[in-house]
């Protein structure tokens, strides 16, 4: 169950803004009436509550019960009065299996009548908006699993009032549909139904399923004045596919229609449909922008191409920066932009700093993903045309024809929430198997590249004064990253240097200061050991462009640079100044900071 549509919290939110009406706090107001055969007063409270959250103040006028059709012919009552924008009608089964077993299946024709008659009047007397309930398929099979195949059955009857009511609402501008039967079989009828409450008070269905009642009642009104997700903003590594591309190459990410590349070929199946149905795909990725661009070009198993993307950023700045690029790119609003990504730091960074991006919480499994979004109901639209499906070709075109701009949020602010501990180590046993994996796979943020088994890493750990082989593991207050970068130096003392033979790193932790802060590490190395110069090179590869400059940001001098790209550097260690970094070394369990 969604944890935000709780019954209890949302009445206590229902108070507390009926305590605070007069503050003022919502920037828009709407006029809602609520009509039903079943008892509402319950689900007001509900509706005020999701309404408030979304920044509208709702004037709900409660219909007199089971007196729908009266209340909309009669051109004086006080529904007219009240001047309704949206009308909600809500059908319970219940009413309509108290009305068959009174008058059998007659009751079918009579509700068409009814329900036609209820629309037109409406249409006729008020430019109010329609949402119409369909029915929940009922408990009672009194033919078992042949009960639909007797024409006359009350579960033939109700799939084909449901029918109806889908075709007649196709031909109406007016009319929206309120689906109870895809809300009710999606927590199952076990669940929605509460018959004793039916019994003692009509209420439509169980107190715990009314809140997802009043969610779509609220999304569906939302969406009908405009405000719709229109853009998703998709990372790439472990969210479109599994893996991390830099490192895997265009072949090794994880991408299919079967095994455990399955969970992100759904997921594009699933944003394919909604490109198709007008909703705008960018992509903001940390990456290098050739590597980002691969699987597009060379796999096969992928199922959205590059012309699906009506924006593309692919750099190693921070997401909520790029995510306000393109949302000014676009020129849309940020509550109407929809980010994915695995990530936790990534989300809570676009939340702290974009508000209004809406940011849902993933699951770590990412076969949950499609399920958990669709749950969420986020894709809610009131209308669609051949414009909608068309829009994501118009805004390729609007796309090329504007520079992209560049926004400059307080990203440092953030940083420093996180509360980010880190710690450094001489390599440990512990950790040797992970250390290895880092060097044979990291190839992005890796200077040398050099590729050493767990034989090597554990000779190296051996080695107390021939090298400091380094380890650093990152928490913050939303988890444990763990082991995310090596630094390997070798002490050359009779060059009064201390050389770095050895500097690779996660790029998930790009941007947060890990770099500075260990580069730090290195000069307090070669200051405790007196070596005033601090020696390095950089390796060029295929995948590594991204760290060219690297030894350049820290003020170091280029001394060499060969024909193949290798260039070598050199630091003076003791006029060095630190960095300044937002996150603490991490204590030992005797209280002990770590290097």
């Amino acid at each position: 169950m969604n944890p935000n549509l709780d019954y209890f919290q949302l009445m206590a939110e229902a108070r507390r803004i009926s305590c605070q009406e007069s503050t003022g706090a919502c920037s828009r107001k709407l006029r809602l009436a609520v009509l039903a055969d079943c008892a509402v007063q319950h689900l007001l409270p509900l509706l005020r509550a999701l309404f408030h959250r979304k920044g509208i103040q709702v004037e709900i006028y409660e219909g007199p019960f089971a007196a729908t059709e009266l209340e909309a012919r009669n051109p004086s009552s006080a529904l007219y009065e009240f001047r309704p924008e949206i009308v909600s009608i809500l059908h319970s089964v219940q009413a309509l299996r108290d009305r068959f077993y009174r008058g059998g299946a007659k009751v079918q024709n009579e509700f068409l009548q009814e329900l036609t008659g209820i629309w037109d009047a409406i249409t006729s007397t008020s430019r109010a908006l329609v949402i119409q309930s369909t029915f929940v398929a009922p408990m009672e099979r009194f033919f078992g699993n042949y009960d639909r195949k007797i024409d006359n059955s009350f579960s033939s009857i109700v799939s084909r009032l449901n029918s109806f009511i889908v075709d007649e609402a196709r031909q109406r501008r007016n009319v929206l549909l309120l689906d109870l039967e895809t809300v009710a079989s999606w927590v199952g009828r076990q669940s929605w139904f509460d018959e004793r409450l039916w019994a003692l008070g009509k209420s439509l269905c169980s107190l715990d399923q009314l809140p997802a009642v009043a969610s779509n009642i609220v999304d569906i009104a939302v969406a009908a004045q405009g405000q719709t997700i229109k853009c998703i903003v998709l990372d790439l590594d472990n969210t479109l596919w599994g893996g991390v591309v830099g490192d895997d190459g265009p072949h090794g990410i994880r991408i299919g229609a079967h095994g455990d590349g399955e969970p992100f070929f759904r997921l594009q199946c699933f944003l394919r449909e909604l490109k198709r149905r007008g909703i705008l795909l960018t992509v903001c990725s940390k990456n290098e922008h050739a590597n980002a661009l691969k699987p597009f070009h060379e796999n096969s198993e992928m199922v959205l191409e590059l012309d699906d993307f009506v924006a593309f950023v692919a750099n190693w700045k921070n997401k909520p920066e790029n995510i306000a690029a393109i949302q000014k790119e676009l020129n849309i609003g940020f509550d109407s932009m929809l980010f994915i990504d695995d990530s936790p730091f990534e989300r809570a960074s676009v939340r702290t700093l974009l508000p209004e991006v809406i940011v849902p919480e993933l699951a770590d499994d990412p076969a949950e993903w499609v399920k958990y979004l669709s749950e969420l109901n986020l894709f809610e639209v009131a209308s669609f045309s051949k414009q909608d499906a068309q829009r994501s070709g118009a805004y390729l075109q609007e796309v090329r024809r504007r520079a992209a701009s560049e926004a400059a949020p307080n990203f440092e602010a953030f940083l420093e929430s996180l509360d980010m501990t880190i710690e450094v180590e001489r390599f440990a046993p512990r950790h040797l198997n992970r250390i290895a994996q880092l060097l044979q796979r990291s190839n992005q943020f890796n200077l040398t590249t050099h590729r050493r088994n767990e034989a090597e890493c554990e000779a190296l750990m051996n080695d107390p004064e021939g090298c400091i082989p380094l380890s650093a593991s990152l928490k913050d207050r939303f988890g444990d990253h763990g082991l995310i970068s090596v630094v390997v130096l070798r002490p050359e003392p009779t060059e009064g240097a201390l050389a770095i033979t050895d500097w690779l790193m996660s790029c998930r932790v790009l941007g947060r200061g890990v770099e500075q802060y260990l580069m730090n590490q290195v000069i307090h190395q070669a200051r405790t050991l007196n070596l005033p110069t601090i020696r390095a090179s950089y390796i060029p590869t295929s995948k590594n462009d991204m760290v060219k400059d690297f030894y350049a940001r820290f003020g170091f001098e280029k001394v060499r640079e060969a024909p193949n790209g290798v260039t070598d550097w050199a630091l003076d260690a003791m006029s060095y100044k630190e960095r300044q970094v937002l996150m603490r070394p991490a204590r030992d369990e005797m209280g002990a900071t770590t290097i």
